[in-house]
């Protein structure tokens, strides 16, 4: 935690347009208390001001502070109109949904604070030039001094918010934004490592499959007590629960899914201690209404897929952004291969199972990133051949037999939908190609010898470097073979289709023969991590 907020609370404050203001503002008073202090310090002659230092008229200074307040509101005005236009866009283009993305910027919200902070520190000022029990001949030199400096600095401001807004609004940028937060998502949920210090924890007691087989027939049911979607759910706060008690929480939600009041939540054995669990499960979880990224990294996936099939709707008809977002989900998807993917079952210090939920799966994580984009490009020939392509990077990641089965469910689902939607038997035979490619891919990394021990921690280029190379041999030949039917079709000559088709069974050989070559030990790897 950081300033004693769970991580649930700090993202709700993030996602908000008035703390960071309401921060600066805060500051801005405590900056004026400062300089009006020494003003009267200056004033009593107890200390003396620079030469450069030097507003004598109190009537110059009212009037130069009534003019910095009025111009600093005025562009306040400007920019929260300019907000609302970029906020407007972003809905329309993006989705509804990513507009938590943008009211969470700090850019945003820190160029809001800024003119408003100035904007009091001027108003403050300005009440102290003469007047009450102060004398008429009373200027705060120094106060007027900080407010012109605070006017220069929000004019640096302005022109960095320029710039941020019309950066922020482009689509790479958000769908690069999106996909940063997914890796972060997936660096917290499913770490490389254990953290540092954590311990190792054996397991004791009755087995899971046991346990859930005994909360499905004994277990008491917690229903919930209010409707919205799971945001938070405080594991090492339930498991401590559950230990007091001696007894075992079934969650039958995860963060990410939808809670309705009055239905089943979770469930709980033995049932004695149900009424105390369950109360305490109430002050364990957070609902709301909606999605955060917090526990949820399925939540990203979503949202870059939701910006693919809206550019692959036929009022948008934006193909290029669809491809985008195809990469940046298989970059995703390639970072999930590579880790551990938590069983859902949480153990107290003794070994003892207290809490089970329904964990993260990759083939639903999968399925997610590529079935919707699939089902909306079925006629799309560019959209079937990036994915199946997109599969074969997620290929080179994948470490056990299980996901190879869920990539190669997912490439026959696409094979079949293309033949289905697609018209043009040439634009089919370029999706056959990719598809033959990635089957072949799949066999061959499946009958690849295999090397008992431990695999070496590093990059895929080290496990994997024949495979890599195999890999860039073939993107290389497509591009150089584009170029090349270019040029060709600009009147330099005609390549006949079977000596084109050869050239590229080769480069696929090419691909295959570097999988085949890999090192062994590649289905032992999640054994030794």
């Amino acid at each position: 935690m950081t300033l004693g907020f769970p991580p649930w609370r700090r993202e709700a404050l993030r996602t908000t347009l008035w703390v960071v203001p309401s921060g600066l503002l805060v500051a801005a008073v405590a900056l004026f208390a400062v300089t009006y202090h020494v003003d009267y310090r200056v004033y009593d002659g107890a200390t003396s001001l620079p030469s450069w230092v030097r507003i004598e008229s109190p009537d110059g200074a009212r009037q130069l502070l009534s003019a910095l307040a009025a111009g600093v509101i005025t562009v306040l005005g400007v920019v929260f109109s300019v907000t609302i236009v970029a906020l407007t866009l972003a809905s329309q283009q993006f989705g509804p949904r990513m507009l938590r993305n943008f009211t969470r910027d700090l850019g945003t919200q820190t160029t809001l604070g800024s003119f408003v902070a100035t904007f009091v520190f001027a108003l403050l000022t300005l009440g102290t030039i003469g007047g009450g029990n102060r004398p008429e001949t009373f200027v705060p030199q120094i106060s007027v001094t900080v407010a012109l400096v605070l006017v220069f600095a929000n004019v640096l401001v302005l022109i960095y918010f320029i710039h941020h807004i019309t950066v922020s609004i482009q689509l790479p940028s958000v769908i690069s934004a999106i996909a940063g937060s997914l890796s972060k998502a997936i660096d917290l949920q499913f770490p490389l490592a254990p953290e540092p210090g954590a311990q190792r924890i054996w397991a004791t007691g009755r087995s899971v499959t046991n346990l859930r087989e005994l909360l499905g027939s004994e277990g008491s049911v917690v229903t919930a007590t209010k409707s919205g979607y799971l945001q938070f759910v405080g594991y090492e706060r339930l498991v401590g629960i559950a230990a007091k008690h001696d007894t075992v929480v079934q969650l039958l939600h995860r963060p990410g899914h939808f809670v309705t009041h009055g239905l089943p939540l979770a469930r709980i054995w033995p049932p004695a201690p149900a009424h105390e669990v369950g109360a305490a499960l109430g002050r364990a979880h957070v609902t709301g209404p909606h999605r955060t990224l917090d526990q949820d990294p399925v939540f990203a996936i979503d949202q870059l897929v939701e910006i693919a099939i809206r550019a692959l709707s036929p009022a948008v008809n934006d193909t290029f952004t669809a491809l985008t977002c195809i990469d940046w989900l298989a970059d995703g998807l390639c970072t999930i291969s590579e880790r551990d993917i938590p069983d859902g079952v949480h153990r107290d210090l003794s070994g003892a199972v207290r809490v089970v939920e329904l964990g993260p799966s990759y083939p639903r994580m999968l399925n997610r990133a590529y079935d919707k984009i699939r089902q909306a490009g079925a006629e799309m020939p560019a959209v079937a051949i990036r994915l199946m392509e997109s599969l074969g990077k997620v290929l080179a990641y994948t470490r056990d037999e299980a996901q190879r089965t869920a990539l190669l469910r997912q490439a026959q689902m696409i094979w079949r939908a293309s033949q289905a939607g697609i018209r043009e038997q040439e634009d089919l035979l370029e999706v056959r190609r990719r598809y033959d490619l990635l089957t072949t891919a799949l066999t061959s990394s499946r009958n690849a010898p295999r090397r008992a021990g431990p695999v070496q921690a590093g990059s895929l280029e080290a496990r994997h470097p024949s495979l890599v190379q195999g890999i860039g041999e073939w993107a290389e030949s497509q591009r150089g073979e584009e170029g090349q039917e270019a040029h060709q079709h600009g009147g330099g000559g005609d390549e006949g289709d079977e000596e084109r088709g050869m050239r590229r069974q080769g480069a696929a050989a090419g691909w295959t023969d570097a999988l085949a070559s890999k090192r062994p030990g590649e289905g032992q790897h999640e054994d030794h991590r």
